[in-house]
C-alpha cells in the first residue's frame, strides 16, 4: 500500500501513550458507594523466566447506587493467593472504593478471606460455576435429572423457601451421590447469599456472568497474541479493552434501578426523587 513501516521510536512513542491513558484509568480515583462488585479470572499464557505460565488476569467490575456500571480494576497474578487478592482489593479500596455489600465471584479461598478483611462483604459464589463444580460427582446418564433437582431451589421465590428445598434436595441426592451431598452441606450459604438482595437484582448477583461478554472479548483479541513477552504487555491489552467497555457502559441506560438500588445505600440523606430529577 505505499507504507514504509514503523520504526522502533514510533512504536515505542505509541506504547507509552497508551501506557498513560491505561495506568490513568485503572488508578482513577473512586467515587460513591458500590453495593455489588463482580470479580472473575480470565487466564492467558505470558512468558517469565524463559518459560510460559499461565497468568490469571483480574477484572473487577461493580454497579454504584445511581444503577450504573463501571469496571474498577484490573490486575495479573495468581488468583488463590490470599496476598495478591488483599493487595488488589486493598488498592481498590485505597482509591475510593466503599459501599461494598455483595462480592460475586467464583470459588476463590483467598478471595473470600481477603474481601470478608478489606470490606467486610457477603460472598457470593457464582451460582454457575457452582453447578458445574457439582455435576462432576455425577454421572453423565444421571445429570439432566440431577439439574432438574438442583433448579427447583432456585426456582423458589423467597430465601427461606430456597435454603428449605436446598436441604430436600440435599437429603435426596445423599444416599446415591454422597460427595455432591457434601459438597452441597458445605456451600450452601455462599451459593444463595443473593437472595438477601433485592430480588429484581437476583438474575445478575447470582453468578458472574455479567463479565462473560468481557472475558470473551479478552480471549479474542488475547487468542491474536497468543503468548505474551510480560506481565505489563497483559495490563496493556486487558486495560486499553476495559477502557473501551467502560466508555461504552458510561453511555448506555443504566445497569439497575435507582428505586431498587438506591436502598442499599449506606447513606440515608440520599433521594431518589431527586437523583431522579
Amino acid at each position: 500500500m505505499g507504507g514504509t513501516g514503523v520504526s522502533k521510536s514510533q512504536v515505542s512513542r505509541l506504547i507509552t501513550e497508551i501506557d498513560e491513558r491505561v495506568n490513568a484509568f485503572l488508578n482513577r480515583p473512586i467515587e460513591g458507594e458500590w453495593p455489588y462488585l463482580w470479580i472473575d479470572a480470565t487466564y492467558l499464557k505470558e512468558r517469565e523466566g524463559g518459560r510460559i505460565v499461565s497468568t490469571a488476569v483480574i477484572v473487577a467490575v461493580g454497579v454504584n447506587t445511581l444503577g450504573k456500571r463501571e469496571v474498577l480494576g484490573v490486575a495479573s497474578g495468581p488468583s488463590e493467593a490470599e496476598p495478591f487478592w488483599k493487595s488488589f482489593l486493598r488498592s481498590l479500596a485505597d482509591r475510593g472504593l466503599r459501599g461494598v455489600k455483595l462480592v460475586i465471584s467464583d470459588d476463590h479461598k483467598g478471595l473470600r478471606s481477603a474481601a470478608g478483611k478489606v470490606f467486610n462483604a457477603t460472598q457470593q459464589r457464582c451460582r454457575v460455576h457452582w453447578m458445574r463444580n457439582a455435576l462432576a460427582h455425577v454421572g453423565a446418564k444421571q445429570r439432566p435429572a440431577v439439574v432438574a433437582m438442583l433448579k427447583t431451589i432456585f426456582a423458589q421465590e423467597s430465601a427461606e423457601a430456597a435454603h428449605e428445598q436446598w436441604h430436600h434436595v440435599a437429603d435426596a441426592l445423599r444416599e446415591r451421590y454422597e460427595k455432591l451431598a457434601v459438597m452441597m452441606d458445605g456451600s450452601r450459604e455462599e451459593v444463595l447469599a443473593y437472595m438477601a438482595f433485592p430480588k429484581e437484582h437476583w438474575p445478575q448477583i447470582s453468578s458472574t456472568n455479567p463479565l462473560e461478554r468481557v472475558n470473551k472479548e479478552i480471549k479474542r483479541r488475547a487468542d491474536v497474541i497468543g503468548i505474551f513477552p510480560n506481565t505489563a504487555a497483559v495490563i496493556r491489552l486487558v486495560g486499553a479493552l476495559m477502557l473501551e467497555q467502560n466508555d461504552e457502559w458510561s453511555v448506555s441506560r443504566r445497569y439497575m434501578t435507582l428505586e431498587t438500588i438506591g436502598t442499599l445505600s449506606d447513606n440515608p440523606r440520599i433521594s431518589l426523587p431527586a437523583l431522579a430529577a
